[in-house]
């Protein structure tokens, strides 16, 4: 009779911490999510992000924000994040993510897609958070990219567009510097500071280069169309360093990770913190693992520009653009 009680009792603590379990990820939290802009890559980001904490078991209510790649506008919703009391913010883009953590000093603040976390002052070390802050780096391999591009479109100069304003274009561009003196390619620049002007400069370096090289600069794929519109009537190739904005055509090549797979990443640090753990023990995060990337290629722009793609990196793509159509190979 005692064992039967003693398994009674054992069965009935199990089902109470399940149930208190159960009853604490289901707790309502609030989290606030702000992006720089709006376009196809931030919008994966912040799916990504809400899927995440969506698959963790909390109940969960969003307040999404755009800042219309407004500095002011962004610091305006940190204050409003603050003045709402959100579990913890999420700034998805450097400029974003510095007002938040400017701004909301006792509130988890997780970043996304921050290009250089140490160099926007976010963090102090990548090997672990600062005080609040915590989050997730997009740095491409654009060393390894220009190589590429020099490989498989033969060029010899190169075009690059960044907005002067944004931390994280400003520290690519050092990255694109390097990379193109290490293969060799002279490198043409042109800054902007709103996406209005990205049609205007990519007119005036078209005739200067051979191809045209994009990093992960948020002012300049909002204004993608436009740019992508002046390339393919010059006939020169693009190589996109997001992948998710070259699916739309246009784009020569593109390589660089799935920007919805960064948003979950960067949610599993929410998580993280919402369980419990403190932002300055969570290390900033990148997306290494093959995984992780994925390589397209538009055949239409090769056919139109005379480039011949060799078939080993044929077979390594994720997706193909033909005849107007995408498709995924993997």
């Amino acid at each position: 009779m005692k064992k039967i009680i003693a398994a009674a009792l054992v069965a009935g603590l199990c089902l109470s911490s399940l149930s208190a379990a159960k009853k604490q990820k289901s707790k309502k939290v609030k989290i606030g999510i702000a992006k720089i802009v709006q376009h196809v890559a931030l919008d994966d980001v912040e799916r990504g992000v809400m899927d995440a904490i969506k698959a963790a078991g909390f109940d969960a209510s969003f307040d999404l924000q755009n800042a219309n790649g407004d500095v002011n506008t962004a610091n305006q919703i940190a204050n409003q994040f603050k003045d709402e009391g959100v579990n913890v913010a999420v700034g998805i883009a450097t400029p974003v993510a510095i007002a938040l953590a400017n701004t909301m000093k006792d509130t988890p603040v997780v970043f996304g897609t921050v290009t250089d976390p140490l160099g926007a002052g976010l963090v102090s070390t990548l090997e672990h958070g600062e005080r609040n802050v915590t989050g997730m780096s997009d740095e491409l391999p654009s060393k390894e990219h220009i190589k590429l591009f020099k490989e498989i479109a033969g060029i010899k100069t190169l075009g690059y567009i960044y907005t002067a304003s944004e931390d994280n274009s400003v520290s690519s561009l050092e990255l694109v510097k390097a990379g193109c003196k290490e293969a060799g390619i002279e490198l043409v620049v042109q800054s902007i500071s709103n996406s209005s002007e990205v049609k205007q400069a990519a007119e005036a370096i078209v005739d200067r280069v051979d191809g045209i090289y994009l990093t992960t600069d948020n002012t300049v794929f909002s204004a993608l169309p436009s740019l992508v519109s002046v390339f393919n009537k010059a006939k020169k190739p693009i190589f996109s360093g997001d992948v998710t904005g070259a699916k739309d055509g246009g784009c020569f090549m593109a390589s660089g990770f799935n920007y919805y797979k960064a948003g979950y990443a960067t949610g599993e640090i929410v998580v993280d913190i919402l369980n419990g753990k403190k932002p300055n023990k969570i290390p900033v995060r990148f997306m290494t693992k093959p995984e992780d990337s994925d390589l397209l290629f538009d055949l239409d722009v090769a056919k139109a520009c005379g480039i011949t793609i060799p078939e080993k990196y044929l077979k390594q793509a994720s997706f193909i653009i033909e005849n107007g159509k995408l498709r995924e190979t993997k």
